[in-house]
């Protein structure tokens, strides 16, 4: 059976051991599900991009159990990383380090840097230090999905991805439902967001003491963050809500066949429509569990309103709007 129940220790045990023969097991963390493989050997690795249908150079984040796995793969991250790591780790923060020059060449997508993160699910972490006691240093996990799709915030997610073929870690919903932020710290004096997430850019800045610059062609690549990404089979476009309640003013036409409607704002009723939480972080939870759940109805198009303008929907805003390029 593909799914396995994370709260039982000898299905992570089971997983641990999977991952330490260089085979592929999906795991939760507080973000998304991820495919994971052991970050120190790149023919296990390749098996990730494989799956996917990933470009090798599109690097991956390496999650890793604690401080002393984060030194095997960046023994010398730098100040900015420090401060990250130590006031927000474990949690839904990646940093991008100079990496050690013969450890975790394929997870970096062939860079001289790394993403390294620490999550904070009790399943993840357990995972993470089953395999250690294994000799596996840290697990490469992007999101358990084809290259360019939803993210998967649900067991069954995966299991609709990849079929039963690949194990998978219950560990239930994820609590924040998109992915991590992700700050460039390979440049002294000049740490990056990369990608917004939960932990906002004034909560960064805080723990930095200093402000994060906005990235420039000097960038490392990064995941999540090409300008097409997070897209559902229908067509998604965001509208502001004037636009979105012409569009809807009455049942639905002939233009709203085959529409799926995510808003605050209510449409009239025969249309097929997911209310839009208020607060940034519910939004953010059910996010693409909605998409995902409008693709499985059979919408061939997507109407999402903009979020309000504030940074506590950056996360939110950031996913849509990639979601939105085709």
């Amino acid at each position: 059976m593909a799914i396995l129940d994370g709260r039982d220790p000898e299905r992570i045990e089971h997983a641990a051991a999977l991952l330490a023969a260089g085979e592929l097991v999906a795991f939760p963390t507080e973000t998304v599900y991820g495919l994971g493989a052991r970050a120190d050997d790149d023919a296990a690795v390749a098996r990730i991009f494989e799956a996917k249908g990933r470009p090798r150079d599109h690097p991956l984040i390496v999650h890793v159990a604690d401080a002393e796995q984060a030194a095997f793969f960046a023994p010398a991250p730098g100040a900015a990383a420090a401060r990250l790591m130590q006031a927000l780790w474990p949690g839904p923060v990646t940093v991008i380090v100079p990496r050690h020059p013969s450890r975790g060449a394929a997870a970096a997508g062939g860079q001289a840097s790394i993403g390294l993160r620490m999550p904070s699910h009790p399943v993840a972490i357990a995972l993470l230090q089953a395999a250690a006691r294994r000799g596996v240093p840290g697990v490469a996990g992007p999101s358990a999905n084809r290259f360019g799709r939803v993210s998967p915030t649900r067991a069954e997610h995966v299991l609709q991805e990849f079929g039963p073929a690949l194990p998978v870690l219950d560990g239930g919903p994820c609590p924040v439902g998109v992915e991590s932020a992700i700050v460039d710290c390979t440049r002294p004096g000049r740490p990056t967001l990369l990608r917004p997430g939960q932990i906002g850019r004034r909560r960064l800045e805080q723990v930095l003491g200093q402000p994060l610059a906005k990235p420039d062609a000097q960038a490392p690549r990064a995941s999540g963050t090409l300008k097409s990404h997070y897209a559902p089979a229908a067509t998604l476009s965001l509208l502001d809500r004037d636009e979105l309640r012409r569009r809807t003013a009455g049942p639905p036409g002939a233009e709203g066949q085959g529409v799926a409607v995510y808003s605050r704002a209510v449409p009239p009723s025969g249309w097929l429509h997911r209310p839009m939480p208020l607060d940034a972080d519910a939004a953010a939870r059910e996010l693409f569990a909605t998409l995902r759940d409008f693709d499985v109805a059979g919408a061939k198009a997507i109407w999402v309103e903009q979020p309000p303008p504030d940074a506590t929907w950056d996360a939110v805003r950031d996913r849509l709007r990639r979601a939105s390029t085709r």
